[in-house]
C-alpha cells in the first residue's frame, strides 16, 4: 500500500515537471497539425474560428462552419486582389486650380500666308511658271498668261533651262482613270473625257523604275498645288545658303505694332522663312525681355495692322489671301499647319486668350517625359521638347535613313543634305512612300514621342468686325499710305487688323495627384479584413504565426522522416531464417508467473443513516 502511494506521487510529480517544462519553453512546438489548428481556433481573435472547435462533436455544424470560414476567407482575399490591382494601375485624381496673377504674354507668330518670289530663285521660278502654264493649257485649256501677264518678269518667255525641264518631264502632271493606274495626257475639251471618271495626279518612280507611286487627287486645284509645291521645294533645296532667302520686309508687311499702348521695335520680334507661308515674324520670343500684361482687355494686348495685298507673290502655291497667326509658348517652334488660323483682309480680328497649364505625374502614373531626355528620338529643333517637335524629328531622321536626304520643311540633321532631284533622283518616290507609312504609324513615331509632363496651352476665341468702316476707310488708308510710303491698290483687300489679349487674369491649372497611395491601400485592406472577420492587425499577426508554425512543423516532421529513412537504409533488413533461430536460441525459457499476494483493506462507506449524529440515545 505504501509502495503504491509512493509511485503515484512520483508519476504526478513527473507529469507536473513535464507540464512545467512545456510552459517554460522558449519556442512552442506542437506534435501534430491537429494540435496546431485546435490551439489556433481556440485562442485566436478571428471571429468564427472558435466555432470549428466548439462544434466538433456535431459534424454537421463543423462542416458548415468550415465551409463558411473558408468561403469568407476566399472572398476577403478576392477583394484584396481587386485592391492590389487598382493600386498597381496607378490611378490619379485631377485637381483643378484657378490662379490669379499677372500673366506673361505668349509668343505670337504672324506669316504673310504666301511665299515671296525671292530674287535668289526668281529665274528658276519663272521657268517653272512657264512649264506650269503649258501644263494647264494641255489639261484644262487655260492660258495663265492671258489673265495675269504680270506674273512673269521680262525674259521668262525664253526657253526653260534643260535641267529643270528634264526633271519636270520625269514627274509630269497627268490624268488618271479612277479605277485604273494608267496615266494619259488628254486635253480638257477632248470628247472622250468624262470629268467624273478621271482624276489628276503625277507618278513618282524608284531609281531603277521598277516600282512607282501614284499620287492622285480628285481635285485638280489640289493636284496642281501639290505638283507645283514638289518642284518648288526642289528649287529651294538647291540653294547652298538658306540666308539668301532671308529678305525680311517688316515695314511693308506690318504697318503698325503696339503692345500695352507702347510701340514695338525690332528687338521685340524675330524673322524666319517658311516654304509655304513666306515671311514670318515672331513677337515676344526673346526670353531676356518678355512682355507682361498689366491688365486684361483689348487695350492691354498686342495690336497689329498688317498688309494683306498680294504683290509679287506665287499664286500657284497659295489660293487664299490674308495672314496667318499662331499663339504659342516661348521657346517652342511655330508649326503653322497645326495651330495657326487665317486672318481675313478688311476685317478686324479680336482674339481673346485664356491660359491653361497641365501638370502630369511622371514615373508609373503617366507616360510623360520631363524634358525629352528619356525619349529615343533626337531633337533636331533648337527649342525645348514638345510632342510635335519629337514627331517631326522622328520623321526627318527616318527620311535621312531611308531616302538618303532630308526633307526641306524640317531642320537638317548633322551630315545630311536636303532632298534635291538633281542629286537624289528618286527622293520624291521615297518621301511619299515614307509619308504613307508615317501616317499609318508604321514608323512608331507617335508611340515613341510622349507628352511632356508640363504643358502650357492657350484657349482662343475670336470676334470679327469690318475694318476700317465705310465712313473712315478713306482717311485711314491715306494715313497708312503716307506713313509706310506704299500705295495700296486694293483698299478693301489691302489691310487687316489683329488684336490679341488676355480675357482675364485668372488662369487654370490642371494637376494630378495619386488617387491610391500606400496609406489608402492599408486603410482599404483593413476595412475589408474588419468586414469579413471583424478583427484587427493583431489578428493578422496571429494568422502569420499560424503559417510560420505550420511551416516549422512541416520542416521538422520532414526532417525526422528523412533521418528515419536514412537509419533504415544504413542498418538494412536482417535475414529471416537466421534471425528466427537466433531468437529461439537466445530467448530465455518462460518461467512460471510470479504470484503477488495483495492484501486488500476494505472500508465500508457509511450509509446515509450514518450521517446522523451518534449518541447514547441512538444506541438505546
Amino acid at each position: 500500500k505504501m509502495a503504491g502511494g509512493e509511485k503515484t506521487r512520483q508519476w504526478k510529480q513527473e507529469e507536473e515537471q513535464q507540464q512545467k517544462e512545456k510552459q517554460e519553453g522558449l519556442i512552442e512546438f506542437y506534435s501534430s497539425y491537429q494540435e496546431l489548428f485546435q490551439f489556433f481556433c481556440s485562442n485566436t481573435t478571428i471571429h468564427g474560428a472558435i466555432r470549428l472547435v466548439c462544434s466538433k462533436k456535431n459534424k454537421m455544424k463543423t462542416a458548415f462552419w468550415s465551409v463558411l470560414f473558408f468561403l469568407t476567407f476566399g472572398l476577403m482575399y478576392w477583394q484584396f486582389g481587386i485592391l492590389y490591382r487598382e493600386y498597381f494601375s496607378y490611378p490619379v485624381n485631377l485637381n483643378l486650380n484657378l490662379n490669379s496673377d499677372r500673366l506673361t504674354f505668349p509668343a505670337v507668330t504672324l506669316c504673310t500666308l504666301n511665299p515671296y518670289r525671292y530674287s535668289a530663285i526668281r529665274k528658276k521660278l519663272d521657268e517653272l511658271d512657264q512649264i506650269t502654264h503649258q501644263t494647264l493649257m494641255d489639261l484644262y485649256g487655260y492660258n495663265m498668261s492671258l489673265s495675269r501677264s504680270e506674273w512673269s518678269v521680262p525674259g521668262t518667255q525664253k526657253r526653260s533651262s534643260r535641267s529643270l525641264l528634264h526633271q519636270v518631264q520625269r514627274h509630269p502632271l497627268r490624268r488618271q482613270k479612277r479605277d485604273n493606274v494608267n496615266v494619259v495626257n488628254l486635253p480638257e475639251n477632248s470628247p472622250s473625257v468624262d470629268k467624273n471618271d478621271w482624276k489628276i495626279g503625277f507618278v513618282l518612280c524608284s531609281e531603277n523604275n521598277k516600282d512607282c507611286f501614284h499620287q492622285a487627287y480628285s481635285s485638280g486645284v489640289d493636284a496642281v498645288r501639290e505638283w507645283y509645291s514638289f518642284h518648288y521645294i526642289n528649287i529651294l533645296a538647291q540653294m547652298p545658303d538658306a540666308k539668301a532667302l532671308d529678305e525680311s520686309d517688316f515695314e511693308n508687311f506690318i504697318y503698325s505694332c503696339r503692345f500695352n499702348e507702347a510701340t514695338c521695335d525690332k528687338a521685340n520680334y524675330t524673322h524666319f522663312h517658311h516654304p509655304l507661308y513666306g515671311n514670318c515674324y515672331t513677337f515676344n520670343d526673346n526670353s531676356s525681355s518678355l512682355w507682361t500684361s498689366s491688365l486684361p482687355g483689348i487695350n492691354n494686348g498686342l495690336s497689329l495692322v498688317v498688309r494683306t495685298e498680294q504683290n509679287d507673290f506665287i499664286p500657284l502655291l497659295s489660293t487664299v489671301t490674308g495672314a496667318r497667326v499662331m499663339v504659342h509658348d516661348q521657346n517652342e517652334p511655330a508649326f503653322m499647319d497645326d495651330g495657326g488660323f487665317n486672318v481675313r483682309p478688311g476685317i478686324e480680328t479680336s482674339i481673346s486668350m485664356r491660359k491653361e497649364m497641365t501638370v502630369r505625374l511622371g514615373g508609373s502614373y503617366s507616360d510623360c517625359t520631363e524634358d525629352g531626355s528619356d525619349v529615343p528620338v533626337q531633337n533636331l529643333f533648337s527649342s525645348r521638347y514638345t510632342e510635335q517637335v519629337c514627331i517631326r524629328s522622328c520623321f526627318q531622321l527616318n527620311m535621312v535613313e531611308r531616302c538618303g536626304c532630308a526633307y526641306y520643311f524640317y531642320p537638317l540633321p548633322a551630315g545630311a543634305q536636303y532632298c534635291d532631284y538633281t542629286k537624289h533622283v528618286a527622293w520624291g518616290y521615297c518621301y511619299y512612300k515614307l509619308l504613307a507609312e508615317f501616317k499609318g504609324d508604321k514608323l512608331s513615331c507617335f508611340h515613341k514621342c510622349r507628352k511632356p509632363c508640363k504643358m502650357t496651352q492657350y484657349q482662343l476665341s475670336a470676334g470679327y468686325s469690318r475694318w476700317p468702316s465705310a465712313v473712315s476707310e478713306d482717311w485711314v488708308f491715306h494715313v497708312l499710305s503716307q506713313q509706310n510710303k506704299y500705295n495700296i491698290t486694293s483698299k478693301r483687300n489691302g489691310v487687316a487688323k489683329v488684336n490679341i489679349f488676355f480675357e482675364e487674369w485668372n488662369y487654370k491649372t490642371n494637376g494630378e495627384s495619386p488617387a491610391f497611395t500606400v496609406v489608402t491601400l492599408l486603410s482599404q485592406l483593413g476595412n475589408q479584413w474588419s468586414l469579413w472577420f471583424g478583427s484587427s492587425v493583431l489578428s493578422v499577426m496571429e494568422l502569420a504565426e499560424l503559417i510560420l508554425d505550420f511551416i516549422a512543423i512541416t520542416f521538422i516532421l520532414g526532417l525526422r522522416w528523412g533521418r528515419s529513412r536514412q537509419q533504415l537504409s544504413v542498418l538494412g533488413p536482417a535475414p529471416a531464417t537466421h534471425g528466427t533461430a537466433a531468437c529461439h536460441a537466445e530467448a530465455p525459457p518462460l518461467a512460471a508467473p510470479h504470484r503477488f499476494t495483495v492484501e486488500a483493506v476494505v472500508t465500508m462507506l457509511p450509509s446515509y443513516n450514518s450521517l446522523d449524529p451518534r449518541g447514547p440515545s441512538r444506541e438505546g
